[in-house]
């Protein structure tokens, strides 16, 4: 794990140096505001020390420049203790206060406490990227790709592409799907899935005549109940490169 520790005091500095890398961290030091900013975007570290009070720029404001490019975890340093004074830390980003003089202790304390956080939340995080087969859904942009070429997508095309990816072993009912995707449950609309799961089958590249290993990889999460008794995948015997189709087990799937 990476600190970065900055404050013009550089006695303190040392202090927190020694005790941190005695604990097995890597440290990286800054003496101003403006140097907090610039080793945060340079060094991405895991954690940041920062005094309130410094030359060129201020805690304050080093850490309003920060969150514009990381949402690195801060703890605040101060010879403040005014409850005013910490509220305007949080307002501009930051997650812990610690006013000096303090307990070297307490600093490691908070330090592992904002790490766990900030690992728990990480791992909460939905990835950005899905790939399954050849096809990779980037989240953030919200775009498809087929074999690193881009896919145009409608936006409900693109949040069925992503339902089924993430749970590729589920079965689902299109009633199921049509509430999840386009929120209402209605009979007459029923068909709306099967227009889209088509469209993307199209588009996802399942042409008759592909190669098995091909449209299987993407079919493996394609793959969704439509009616009463449906209890899982399609069987081989029953299985068409050509269209979808309703197989022996009651399944809408995409087999080759």
């Amino acid at each position: 794990m990476k600190i970065l520790v900055v404050d013009d005091e550089k006695l303190l500095v040392k202090g927190i140096k020694f005790n941190l890398e005695n604990d097995g961290y890597e440290v990286v030091t800054g003496c101003d505001g403006m140097e907090a900013v610039e080793l945060a975007a340079s060094e991405s570290p895991d954690l940041i020390v920062l005094d309130l009070m410094m030359p060129r720029l201020d805690g304050l404001e080093a850490c309003t420049k920060i969150r514009e490019f990381s949402q690195v975890p801060i703890i605040m340093l101060t010879a403040k203790s005014e409850d005013m004074d910490k509220l305007l830390g949080f307002e501009h980003g930051a997650d812990d206060y610690l006013t000096k003089p303090f307990n070297i202790l307490e600093l490691k304390a908070r330090i592992r406490a904002l790490l766990r956080r900030a690992g728990a939340a990480k791992k909460q995080e939905p990835e950005q990227k899905l790939v399954c087969g050849h096809i990779t859904l980037d989240r953030s942009s919200r775009s498809a790709f087929r074999e690193d070429v881009p896919v145009d997508l409608t936006a409900k095309e693109f949040d069925l592409m992503e339902l089924l990816m993430r749970n590729p072993n589920r079965v689902y009912s299109r009633e199921t799907l049509l509430d999840a995707i386009w929120g209402y449950d209605v009979s007459s609309e029923i068909r709306t899935v099967d227009v889209h799961i088509r469209r993307l089958r199209g588009k996802a590249g399942a042409q008759p005549g592909a190669a098995g290993a091909h449209s299987d990889q993407v079919g493996s999460w394609l793959l969704f109940q439509v009616l009463n008794g449906a209890s899982g995948w399609c069987r081989p015997a029953r299985r068409s490169a050509t269209r979808w189709r309703i197989c022996r087990s009651r399944c809408w799937c995409w087999c080759s």
